[in-house]
This record gives structure tokens, C-alpha cells and sequence, in this order.
């Protein structure tokens, strides 16, 4: 516990913020990239500064590396923050799910190494979890981790995989029992992706990003202290997994630091800037267009303030993190179909206005309906386990795996 008042801790915040860290209305700020990894290189050099300077993982307990300080405290640092670049990109997966997953389910070493490790900057840690062809499908991994000679040997592939490239380990979901149900015989590892057995290959997107990637797994050995929970019990730990990305794919992770994914500058869109720098502050429907997605924008920051505290206190259940990741899509749709409106046809050519940017975009608006699990599933999660409807009907529910067909057999 601290004896610093919140208002204390801002006003620390505001003057450490101003000695250390670049101003984004500055020179010296850099538009960091996340498909680059000089980008990368400068997130973790900014976030060793934020952990020199003592305001990294506000959250995040003092055994850990953190400040184990409350949400409020975060929440005042994050305002200060806006203003100066931080190592946004590290926040999802790296800090708000990998090492929040951690936290919650891995061992005391595992938490002592690796959170620690991360908040220093010294580590990235990303998700392995979608298959070539899982799917939504997350428990019918075919992703293999076998026994032999006191190690786990791991084979297969995974993809979609987000800035894997980038990063240290990866939170692997495998099948160690293919004599069970799907979801009981599945394992969680830490896996080293440096490893010689991984091979990791970028994906390109329509829109020309390539922060995607796939990797292949041949005879991965790895020991007994890369399990995260227990052997057999990986489903529980993915889904205590699923429950952190949720959460951080609508902004309610207590464990970012700074803007979150709805209003991160490389995600937003700057509405009343397009609206000025196309000369359309006096069209009726421009305003309309422009002030409905402001306003879903200022709903959702309200929303995923509530759903945050109502599940802290227990008025809604864990699951009720889809909602806010069912919103942010709707929020990043709502602003990307205003953007696009706006702009016109300088959306697609490159005439030096900026404007193309605004059309790049528009190519991946997809994203936010399919990152951190579709919309379609966040509605299904919500309607089971928050309004309690009825399940849907799964016809290997409690078949062994290696008796579900699987393709057209």
C-alpha cells in the first residue's frame, strides 16, 4: 500500500512525464510502427524508462515488478500520459493478456521471471493460440505436445499470431491427450521463440501490414516449467486468457498503460482534423456522420468503465468482457465508415494530402470484428454466460478428440 493520494501520484506523474518522455507535438516523438522492429527496439527502451522512473505496471503487484497500485491511480497516470509518447504497442497482448494470464495462472517463478522481465521491457510476450484450421474453433487445437524422455516435445502450427515476430515467448495452447474431450486434454506452454525448433513467417495483408504472423513447431523441447497451470488443464488457463483479451480488446484492462486500443492514434481516427482538413465544417451531414461516431466513441469509454467495475465488484460475471469488445468493433466500424464518408474518393489515390490513409484503413475495418475472437463468438459468450440463454448445440461435446471427424471425411 502507498500513502500517496491519487491527485499525489498525478501530480509526480505529470512532472515526471515532462522531464522524461517525448511530447507528441514534438520532433523528438517517434511514430512508432508495429510492423517494424526499430519500432519495437524504442517501445522497449520507453518502457524501461517508464520502469526506471517507477510508473510501469501501476497495476501489476510489487513481487512482480509493479506498483500494486489501484485502478484510479492507472487511470490518472493514463491521462497525464496522453500527451507523450509511451510504449503503447507493449500493452496487448504483451502486458494486458500474456502477462495478466500469468499473473493469474502460472507458477511463482513464472511470475517472478516474466512479469518482472516484460515491465523492465527486457521481454514481449504474444499469444500462440489459432490454428490453420481452428478456426473460432480455439479447444479443437491439433498443436501436439508429447512426453519423451522427461521433456515436452511440441509440434505443429500456429497463425494470426500478432506480432509474434517482435516478440521474446508465446503463450502456447497444445493437445497433450487425444483421448479425452477436446477441451480436457490441452496444455498451456511458455515457449521460447527463439528456439531453433520455431519457425516464424509474417503474413501479408491487403492493406500492406504485415503484423501478423504463422509459426511452425518441429520438436520444440521445452521442460515441466514452461506448463502454465497444469498439464491437462490448459483449457482453463486459455480461457482465463480469453477473458484478459477480451477485456483489453474494449479498453478495460487495469494492466495498459496509456490510451487504449479504441483511441490509440494508430487505430483512431482524428474525425474533427479530417472534418477541417477537407473544408467540410459547414456540411449538415458531414457533422451528423462525424458527431455519431464521436459520440459511440464517448459510450464505449463510459461502458467499459462499468463493465470494469461491475465485474471487480461481481455484478457481472468475467464473460461480460465481451460486451466492451463487442462495442470497440462497433466503435472502430461506426469511426472508420465516418472517415471514409468524409473523405471521399481522396481516399484512394495518393495525392499527397494524407488522405490515402484514411482508404488503407478502411482495408483492414474487418480487423475489429475478428481480433480477440469475432464479434459473432463475443455474441454467443454474451447471450450464454451473461443472459444465460441456452447453449448451442456441439455435436463432439464430450467425445473423445480422436474420435471427432474432422474435414469432409
Amino acid at each position: 500500500m502507498t500513502s500517496e493520494s491519487v491527485d499525489e501520484f498525478r501530480r509526480r506523474a505529470r512532472a515526471w512525464l515532462a522531464d522524461n518522455l517525448p511530447r507528441l507535438d514534438s520532433g523528438d516523438a517517434m511514430v512508432l510502427q508495429r510492423d517494424e522492429l526499430t519500432s519495437w527496439r524504442r517501445a522497449r527502451e520507453l518502457q524501461k524508462k517508464l520502469f526506471d522512473g517507477g510508473f510501469a505496471g501501476i497495476c501489476f503487484p510489487r513481487e512482480y515488478g509493479g506498483l500494486g497500485l489501484g485502478y484510479e491511480y492507472k487511470k490518472a497516470f493514463d491521462a497525464e500520459a496522453l500527451a507523450y509518447e509511451t510504449p503503447l504497442m507493449l500493452n496487448v497482448p504483451s502486458f494486458a493478456i500474456c502477462c495478466a494470464t500469468i499473473l493469474d495462472m502460472g507458477s511463482e517463478e513464472q511470475k517472478r521471471a516474466h512479469i518482472a522481465a516484460a515491465l523492465r521491457g527486457d521481454e514481449v510476450l504474444v499469444q500462440l493460440l489459432s490454428e490453420p484450421s481452428g478456426g473460432s474453433d480455439l479447444a479443437g487445437v491439433r498443436t501436439r505436445a508429447d512426453r519423451r524422455d522427461g521433456r515436452w516435445m511440441i509440434n505443429g502450427a500456429k497463425t494470426w499470431s500478432t506480432w509474434a515476430f517482435a516478440a521474446d515467448y508465446g503463450l502456447c495452447l497444445a493437445r497433450t491427450d487425444w483421448n479425452v474431450p477436446k477441451h480436457e486434454g490441452l496444455t498451456m506452454f511458455l515457449v521460447p521463440l527463439r528456439h531453433p525448433g520455431v519457425t516464424i513467417n509474417r503474413i501479408k495483408q491487403v492493406n500492406g501490414s504485415v503484423e501478423f504472423c504463422e509459426e511452425f513447431f518441429d520438436d520444440v523441447d521445452v521442460g515441466d516449467d514452461a506448463v502454465v497451470g497444469e498439464p491437462g488443464k490448459g483449457w482453463e488457463v486459455a480461457s482465463r486468457q480469453l477473458y484478459h483479451e477480451r477485456r483489453s480488446m474494449g479498453d478495460g484492462s487495469e494492466y495498459t498503460s496509456g490510451p487504449g486500443i479504441a483511441e490509440a492514434e494508430d487505430i483512431s481516427v482524428d474525425l474533427p482534423s479530417l472534418v477541417e482538413e477537407t473544408k467540410q465544417a459547414g456540411s449538415e451531414r458531414v457533422r451528423e456522420l462525424v458527431g455519431r461516431a464521436l459520440a459511440h466513441r464517448v459510450v464505449h469509454r463510459q461502458l467499459s468503465e462499468h463493465v470494469f467495475h461491475a465485474v471487480t465488484h461481481g455484478s457481472l460475471p468475467p464473460a461480460a468482457g465481451s460486451i466492451i469488445r463487442l462495442s470497440m468493433a462497433e466503435v472502430h466500424d461506426v469511426e472508420n465508415d465516418a472517415a471514409l464518408a468524409v473523405a471521399g474518393p481522396a481516399a484512394t489515390v495518393d495525392d499527397g494530402t494524407g488522405l490515402l490513409d484514411i482508404g488503407t484503413r478502411y482495408l483492414g475495418r474487418q480487423i475489429a470484428s475478428i481480433g480477440g475472437g469475432t464479434t459473432e463468438m463475443a455474441r454467443n459468450v454474451i447471450g450464454e454466460r451473461v443472459l444465460n440463454f441456452p447453449r448451442e448445440r456441439a455435436a463432439d461435446r464430450g467425445v473423445p478428440f480422436n474420435q471427432v471427424r474432422h474435414g469432409k471425411a
